[in-house]
């Protein structure tokens, strides 16, 4: 993929299937003769030009817009022409293959191919450009996909304003202050004899202070910026008939799951992504869980193995009790069963459902102490709901903030982490006053190569390639 980055490219740029619009983005160098036999004339720099799409007998194929920017100003930083027409996927198709058929045929004026060696894009690659010829960094491009794949409003306006540089120009300071204080402590390398004094007179010790103190907070946005993102996968599990659709269906506000009385209801996976104060909730409403050998049936069995499956996979379970039956020495004793096969380090909530109507006696609430965050709600009436709303947010580490917090990916959160770590050491060395200043020096080069990943500065290619691959074609 890397060494093809010289080729032209081209690709349907639009989502596939039928739509009012369609486009076709090419680019590449010199795409001024590609251009004047798809558009029968000369194009000027980005002015949108209505007319015919020519075939190779000059017959139209379509009509729509054509634009052509020039290098360097253009979204990959190379010559691109974009082909706007009618967006049925036989038009596009037509629209793609004529591309590829007059790039292949000789030009009137040289005698050459208009367009040697134009392909089809690969998944990514028009970003990737984009970032290669400097137009973006890495994490602006990560922004753009995050930005296509925003489900929420929240998470949109985020990768809006990494999109923009808000988190690159963070992450810039941060890389500023480190690379002055590395010429600091390395050029004090050169004069062992007077090392202590030096750095305590440039306040050596409080630069890297404060630099830790701003790393701490462009951390903490970061969490936030990946909570945005990737949101929380929440799993209803219970008994049957505690309440898991009927709670699926409240905290979604629409009728997903079927709700009966009837015991078992739910046989497979329900999912749906839901939004609190802008993160996304996946919530997975699976089959009740019981003993095996209580299962009606084979697909029963194969539904609580899904449940277990998806169990072991969340972030957060909801364990539903039901109220109106806790009295009920089996009831209680299969609650406990499942209470002692959920995983460790998954964070559970205890929700005790059908709060409108239990009345449950003083000696049964006595038997019930589970660990951890105890919710009790009536999902038919949506009492408590906001309280459970809240702890999920608590759990998640979700903290209001301004609207100033950006999109952020996991691998970022790990990144600064990572600098922090390194930051952390550079400080014990320089709080010692022990003439260990190579390993002060070193720390803090590891701590800068840390935050030189997020932007692409010091990324490797199969990060890049893992990246860009994720993209959709034509972007």
């Amino acid at each position: 993929m890397w060494a093809q980055r010289n080729e032209p490219i081209v690709a349907v740029a639009t989502a596939p299937g039928r739509g009012a619009v369609g486009i076709v983005r090419v680019s590449g160098k010199g795409l001024a003769p590609l251009a004047l036999a798809l558009c029968g004339r000369a194009l000027q720099p980005r002015v949108a030009h209505y007319g015919p799409f020519l075939d190779a007998g000059g017959e139209a194929l379509d009509h729509g817009l054509s634009l052509f920017f020039p290098a360097p100003h253009s979204y990959t930083g190379e010559d691109v022409l974009e082909l706007q027409g009618h967006g049925g996927p036989v038009v596009m198709q037509l629209l793609l293959a004529r591309c590829l058929a007059a790039a292949a045929e000789a030009d009137p004026a040289t005698g050459r191919p208009r367009l040697p060696g134009l392909r089809l894009a690969e998944p990514g690659e028009f970003t990737q450009r984009a970032f290669l010829n400097d137009k973006i960094d890495l994490a602006q491009a990560e922004a753009i996909a995050d930005l296509i794949d925003a489900s929420t409003e929240a998470a949109a306006r985020s990768a809006t304003r990494s999109l923009g540089g808000a988190f690159s120009r963070q992450i810039e300071a941060l890389c500023d202050q480190l690379i002055n204080l590395r010429m600091l402590v390395e050029a004090t390398l050169d004069f062992p004899e007077e090392e202590i004094d030096f750095l305590e007179k440039a306040d050596a010790r409080g630069r890297l202070d404060r630099l830790a103190a701003a790393l701490d907070g462009v951390l903490t946005q970061a969490r936030q910026g990946a909570l945005l993102r990737e949101g929380l996968q929440v799993v209803l599990a219970g008994q049957p008939n505690a309440g898991k659709s009927s709670l699926l269906n409240a905290l979604a506000g629409a009728e997903l799951a079927i709700v009966t009385p009837i015991a078992g209801t739910t046989r497979d996976r329900v999912s749906e992504t839901i939004q609190i104060e802008g993160v996304p909730l996946h919530v997975i409403d699976t089959a009740g869980l019981r003993a095996e050998e209580e299962a009606s049936d084979e697909v029963e069995r194969i539904g609580m193995a899904r449940s277990w499956e998806a169990i072991g996979q969340a972030d957060a379970v909801l364990f539903l009790h039901d109220l109106t039956r806790l009295g009920e020495p089996a009831y209680a004793a299969a609650d406990a069963a499942i209470a002692a096969r959920l995983p460790q380090g998954v964070s559970v909530v205890h929700v005790f459902n059908k709060a409108d109507a239990a009345c449950l006696s003083a000696a049964a609430a006595e038997a019930v102490q589970p660990a951890g965050p105890v919710i009790a709600l009536s999902a038919r009436t949506g009492e408590g709901l906001q309280s459970l709303r809240q702890t999920l947010l608590d759990m998640a580490g979700w903290q209001a903030v301004p609207e100033g917090v950006f999109i952020a990916r996991q691998r970022h959160v790990q990144a600064l982490r990572a600098a922090r770590e390194h930051l952390m050491v550079a400080q014990a060395h320089a709080a010692l006053n022990d003439g260990a200043l190579d390993l002060l020096a070193e720390e803090l080069r590891l701590a800068h190569n840390a935050l030189g990943t997020i932007t692409g500065a010091f990324s490797a290619d199969d990060l890049l390639g893992e990246i860009f691959t994720r993209f959709c074609i034509g972007k």
